[in-house]
């Protein structure tokens, strides 16, 4: 039964790695042909097509673009996905369920390489955690359970957590609360800059959540695709894929006419982009390029060359003792065109359907967040090469000795096995490793230089 509970994206994403460049024509699909009555987000998707439509002699386009579609069910104030109490998210009897969720191994692991990095950067006295969408805290849990381990005992001044969930950041307060100095910020813009204490940042499945724009290269430049009401198109507007005679949700994806000034810049963002060939399809996320610029900034140890965060506690010439940080997440260092999917019970549905019930997600470009970051970028490697490399194996034999029965062992040697499995999760995800500055040895950061480490064996 617990099998049976697949990770979020675990169905799609065999079919996505079998189509590893990602960038293929759009696959046009429709809505759901019928529903028992629209969702609040729905009536708010439909509210701003037509209000895009009805202000479109002043430039708008009508169709509003997958980017909003996204951040509106994901985020809405009130009914968005994750601000929605009545919204089983996390866990078996949620829409999707974790890694670090599966096993508490996931996230000693992740603990042990971020104190390792600490270490390399010659023990400075004072740590902080920041975590981007920390969930349920469970990962934020286990790694501070390392970190208290190996760590002087005050050198910890904090953990932040970027939430923007009430409900959620009741669940981590009452989770983490009583174990750490807590902070909570809307943005990862709000975190201070404080060059004197050493960062540790983790941010695991965050950046799939992220809004992502669609654009289409044609023969007269990147034009976006949109998000539209069925009836606020025309027959001349439909895609020659959707037969006139089947029946069609009240959402629809349509390709705009011509490129615009965003999609022309979305479409030439990166110089991986501008060789494609006409008919490519790709998903940009600027969102996700702005945080990884600024998790660049929030680590770097030198100085602040740009204009501060919210707060500064550093003169523009001070250079700090930087820090480190792993992003997690589904994905691969290229881009992807149609891996924008939904998710309800464990089970992939229309994307369409019920907008801000499900889960919204986008496989993540990494070689495009490597691409904003101003500091060292490793890997990304899959989530097995990581696991197995952190001595893995090691810690399960350890909690296998001290299980209290047959059927215990059982359980952690089943969840051990799912997070490295290369035909799961264990290529599934990628892990990206980074840190303020390069490595003075020629051996490189483990685990992710290990050919380096190899060569000066």
């Amino acid at each position: 039964m617990f099998a049976t509970n697949l990770s979020r994206r675990v169905v799609f994403t065999n079919r996505a790695l079998a189509r590893r460049k990602g960038c293929t024509g759009i696959r046009w699909s429709h809505g759901l042909a019928s529903v028992p009555g629209l969702t609040p987000v729905e009536k708010i998707v439909l509210d701003s097509v037509k209000a895009s439509q009805a202000s479109s002699v002043q430039g708008a386009t009508g169709p509003i673009s997958f980017a909003k579609y996204m951040q509106l069910c994901l985020s809405h104030p009130t009914h968005g996905y994750y601000m929605n109490p009545n919204n089983a998210v996390f866990g078996t009897s949620g829409d999707f369920i974790t890694s670090p969720e599966i096993s508490q191994v996931f996230g000693e692991l992740v603990g042990v390489w971020l104190v390792s990095q600490w270490a390399d950067a010659g023990t400075p006295p004072a740590i902080r955690l920041v975590e981007l969408g920390p969930g349920r805290g469970t990962l934020m849990d286990d790694i501070l359970r390392i970190v208290k381990k190996f760590l002087p005992e005050k050198a910890l001044t904090g953990v932040h957590l970027v939430e923007t969930s009430e409900a959620l950041r009741s669940v981590q307060k009452a989770k983490l609360g009583e174990k750490c100095d807590l902070h909570f910020h809307n943005g990862i813009h709000e975190i201070p800059r404080n060059p004197s204490v050493y960062t540790m940042l983790v941010a695991h499945e965050f950046f799939d959540a992220l809004p992502v724009h669609v654009v289409q290269k044609t023969e007269a430049g990147w034009n976006e695709v949109m998000i539209a009401s069925n009836d606020s198109l025309s027959s001349s507007e439909s895609s020659p894929s959707q037969p006139q005679t089947q029946k069609q949700g009240v959402l629809r994806r349509v390709l705009n006419p011509l490129p615009s000034p965003a999609s022309t810049l979305l479409g030439n963002s990166s110089l991986r982009f501008r060789n494609l060939p006409i008919g490519s399809t790709i998903e940009v996320s600027p969102t996700s390029f702005r945080i990884a610029h600024q998790i660049g900034r929030l680590l770097s140890a030198r100085g602040l060359e740009e204009k501060p965060l919210d707060l500064v506690e550093a003169s523009q010439q001070e250079t700090g003792v930087g820090g480190c940080g792993l992003v997690i997440d589904y994905g691969a260092d290229h881009a992807f065109g149609d891996s924008f999917r939904a998710f309800k019970e464990h089970k992939i549905v229309d994307v369409f359907h019920r907008p801000g019930e499900c889960d919204i997600t986008a496989n993540v470009d990494f070689a495009y967040l490597k691409e904003a970051m101003t500091v060292e970028p490793h890997g990304p490697i899959t989530q097995a090469d990581f696991l197995e490399r952190m001595a893995l194996q090691t810690r399960v034999e350890a909690l296998v000795r001290n299980a209290s029965s047959e059927e215990r062992k059982k359980v952690i040697l089943d969840a051990a096995n799912r997070l490295v499995d290369r035909s799961g999760m264990g290529t599934q995800y990628k892990v990206l490793g980074i840190t303020s500055s390069p490595k003075s040895s020629s051996t490189g950061v483990w685990p992710f230089d290990v050919q380096n480490q190899a060569l000066e064996s």
